[in-house]
C-alpha cells in the first residue's frame, strides 16, 4: 500500500512542478522536507501518536513548514495527514524526487569500495559511467565497505555492476561445490 500512496501522490506532485515549471523548486523543498522529517524524532512521533487528533497534527504541519517551504508543498503535507498517510510522507517525496532525477536525466549512482577513492579515481567512475550509460549527469554516493577486499560494486537504479572480489569469491566457491557435487555423483 505505502508503495501506491507514494506513486500517487509523488506523481501528482511531479505533474504539478512540471505543469508550472517549478520542479527545481519543488526538488530542494522535497529534500529538505525529507531531512526534517528524518532528522527530527520527535516530529515523527508527533505525527503518528494516536493521542494526538488530526487537528492539532495539521497545525504542527503548518508550524513547522509554512513560511519555508512553497504553500504546495504544506497542502501535500496536509492533504497527507488528513488522508492518514502521514507515515507515508519520506516514501512520497522520495518518489518524487526518483521522477525528478528521472525527468532530468540524471542517475543516481552508489559506489561501493574496500577503501575510500581518491578524487582522481572518483573522476574516473564518472567518466566511466558518463561513457557507458546515457544519463546526462550523476547524484554520486561513495561508500566503504571493507568486506568487499577489492574491486567495486556499483548500483545505479536496479542495476549493479558487482566486480568485488568478495561477489568473485563466492561465485568461486559455488562453482567448487558444483564441482564437488558432480565428482560425488559420479564415483561409484
Amino acid at each position: 500500500m505505502a508503495k501506491l500512496v507514494s506513486n500517487v501522490y509523488g506523481d501528482a506532485l511531479f505533474e504539478l512542478a512540471v505543469e508550472t515549471e517549478r520542479v527545481e523548486d519543488f526538488l530542494q523543498e522535497a529534500k529538505g522536507v525529507i531531512e526534517v522529517v528524518e532528522s527530527n524524532e520527535g516530529f515523527s512521533q508527533m505525527m503518528n501518536h494516536p493521542k494526538i487528533n488530526k487537528e492539532e497534527k495539521l497545525q504542527i504541519i503548518d508550524s513547522v513548514f509554512k513560511g519555508h517551504v512553497s504553500d504546495e508543498m504544506v497542502g501535500l503535507l496536509r492533504m497527507l495527514e488528513e488522508k492518514d498517510h502521514a507515515k507515508d510522507i519520506v516514501a512520497v517525496l522520495e518518489y518524487f524526487v526518483e521522477r525528478v532525477y528521472d525527468y532530468k536525466n540524471i542517475g543516481k549512482v552508489t559506489v561501493s569500495t574496500p577503501l575510500e577513492l581518491t578524487e582522481a579515481q572518483k573522476a574516473d567512475v564518472e567518466k566511466r559511467l558518463s561513457e557507458t550509460t546515457s544519463y546526462e549527469s550523476f547524484m554520486m554516493n561513495y561508500e566503504v565497505d571493507p568486506e568487499l577486499i577489492g574491486g567495486m560494486v556499483i548500483r545505479i537504479k536496479d542495476r549493479v555492476v558487482d566486480s568485488s572480489i568478495k561477489t568473485q569469491l563466492q561465485r568461486l566457491t559455488h562453482e567448487l561445490s558444483n564441482i564437488q557435487l558432480k565428482v560425488g555423483e559420479c564415483a561409484p
